[in-house]
């Protein structure tokens, strides 16, 4: 592991601050390449037009005319946050607009990912006229073919990469296909749903639709896009970093929808004071594990009803069923971290694990988890049926996932059945006799592909951080702000000496430290998960100021991330 310090032009940084941008963050946003505090303007008229966004207008003709036949419209979600967010947002502006519309989200250990054939017919039996998927399709070649050949039209919405061949739907809109230029190109699933709304609002203005009724504010709509954005993890460029603003103005404004509402308050959080935090960490993974252990169509009941009861009711089951998927989670990582106490380092470039009990839904946090620990591409499989494995895998930086398992597919056709996702995550489906042949396939690709370098863990800080800023103010002011994938959260690095530990939770480390004369606390998560040493003496630590509350009392605290002797 290297702890490094990220670089900043000086330049940028005294623009920012002479535009009246707080010290502090005119260092950390230097950093992030913002060189004009315009770039920090979010409002909602900076963002990008939805005509740059191909066939996005088509697609608003092609929904436009079938509100106006009155035709039977039914959303194929995916069964993620990203999905659930993206077929609420879609729900709830097509049935403002007058449209009729359903949804249907596949049951992921039964029916897998995207619009396969065998969920296309499920959908026939509710005699739609247009198949609409969100956050999904754009490798559903079958599928679509099959719904054309019983007379069913496809729209497609997804942010996917592509694979060689596209599906023949009526209309695709995916800033990630070839031609689309929308300079926007990390759209999660429900900002492309959402683009397409505002597109068909536009198109209904031209008919006069809104004559003589009130135009559907669209915005309203925002803290369902926000929290599908960084829920998915996708960069939060400046177009991303619009809509995750505008959602947080509405959660901290009482304007959330009903379930966001209830989600934070199942939590034990406040929606007046939702941060980035709250939307990846603590309502995303409650929405998630409807998906990860039941069924999606809670999260998205949750989403898009406004009975203020039955979201409640909506949103403590996916407060139980998050405890059950960390129970399960624990249990797993528990199984992963034995295989893996006895290597120092992974055999080599890749790490591959199949564990018969492991669950379908909660594979992908392993990965994620395996990941973090050993930094190696990893991908963590699970028992499906007919025989076949169902894994996830999460990646490195320098090491594109998804074209790593297109080039697999390619050397040994037939041996990954399906697969489909982005640079740092995929998912991929191969027959269980053939987990050896694939590890091996992976190591080799990854071998080829990802440099020795890159195999070393580069920690990439802020610097150290002024004790005047070690402040409840400015942990509540860093906190305020907008960070996610790609637009990375403050993280800081100094030297303390270690006065104290104990082990709290099974997992974690709560810490006392001591840095200049100053006595402050740390805790350090997931510590003993990550085999971590116990600490000695003065420690060198990258790490996160953050607001702690308990019983009402609010305080700065300091998280760990990671730790190496000074």
């Amino acid at each position: 592991m290297n702890i490094v310090t990220r670089p900043f032009a000086e330049a940028d940084r005294l623009r920012l601050q002479d535009a009246g941008v707080h010290p502090l963050l005119a260092r950390l946003y230097a950093a992030r390449r913002i060189g004009s505090a315009a770039e920090l303007e979010m409002d909602f008229s900076r963002l990008l037009p939805p005509a740059a966004l191909a066939n996005v207008e088509r697609a608003a003709k092609l929904l436009a005319d079938a509100i106006a036949a009155q035709k039977k419209l039914l959303i194929v979600a995916d069964y993620d946050a990203d999905g659930a967010t993206a077929c609420a947002v879609g729900v709830r502006a097509l049935r403002a607009f007058g449209a009729r519309v359903e949804y249907l989200v596949p049951n992921r250990m039964e029916l897998g990912y995207g619009l396969t054939p065998e969920l296309v017919d499920i959908a026939a039996k509710l005699g739609p006229d247009l198949l609409i998927t969100v956050d999904n399709g754009i490798a559903s070649v079958e599928g679509v073919a099959h719904a054309k050949r019983l007379g069913i039209a496809t729209l497609i919405t997804d942010h996917h990469l592509p694979g060689d061949a596209l599906p023949e739907a009526e209309c695709i809109v995916n800033p990630n296909q070839p031609g689309c230029a929308f300079p926007s190109k990390a759209l999660a699933g429900v900002g492309v749903m959402f683009y397409v709304m505002l597109a068909l609002r536009a198109e209904l203005r031209e008919r006069k639709a809104f004559e003589n009724k009130p135009e559907p504010n669209l915005a309203s709509l925002t803290d369902l896009v926000a929290l599908g954005t960084v829920a998915d993890v996708v960069p939060l460029d400046a177009n991303n970093r619009i809509l995750v603003a505008q959602g947080l103005k509405r959660l901290r404004g009482g304007a959330a929808r009903p379930g966001l509402a209830a989600l934070a308050r199942a939590a034990g959080r406040s929606p007046a004071n939702t941060t980035c935090f709250d939307l990846g960490f603590i309502l995303g993974p409650r929405l998630n594990a409807a998906g990860r252990l039941a069924d999606m169509s809670l999260g998205i009941e949750c989403l898009i009803t406004d009975d203020e009861a039955r979201a409640a009711n909506c949103a403590q089951e996916l407060d139980r069923l998050n405890r059950e998927r960390r129970r399960i989670e624990g249990e797993m990582l528990d199984e992963a971290a034995a295989v893996l106490d006895g290597l120092q380092e992974p055999p080599g470039a890749t790490v591959a694990m199949f564990q018969p009990g492991w669950h379908q839904g909660v594979v992908g946090l392993i990965a994620s988890r395996v990941r973090e620990r050993v930094h190696r591409p990893t991908l963590c499989f699970a028992k499906a049926n007919n025989g076949e494995l169902r894994g996830s895998g999460r990646s490195i930086p320098g090491f594109h996932l998804r074209d790593a398992l297109d080039l697999v597919s390619k050397r040994e056709p037939g041996l990954i059945l399906r697969f489909g996702g982005h640079a740092q995550a995929a998912g991929l489906t191969i027959r269980e006799s053939d987990f050896g042949r694939l590890r091996d396939s992976f190591e080799r690709i990854a071998a080829e592909l990802l440099p020795e370098q890159a195999r070393r863990r580069v920690v990439e800080t802020d610097g150290a951080l002024e004790a005047a800023y070690h402040s409840l103010d400015v942990a509540q002011m860093l906190e305020a702000q907008i960070w996610g994938q790609g637009f990375p959260a403050p993280l800081f690095c100094d030297s303390f000496v270690v006065e104290d530990q104990r082990i709290v939770g099974e997992r974690h480390l709560k810490l006392r430290l001591q840095k200049d004369g100053r006595r402050m606390e740390a805790m350090w998560f997931n510590a003993l998960a990550q085999n971590a040493q116990p600490l000695h003496g003065r420690v060198r630590a990258a790490y996160r100021l953050g607001v702690n509350e308990f019983n009402g009392l609010k305080r700065p605290q300091i998280t760990f991330e990671n730790v190496e002797a000074a």
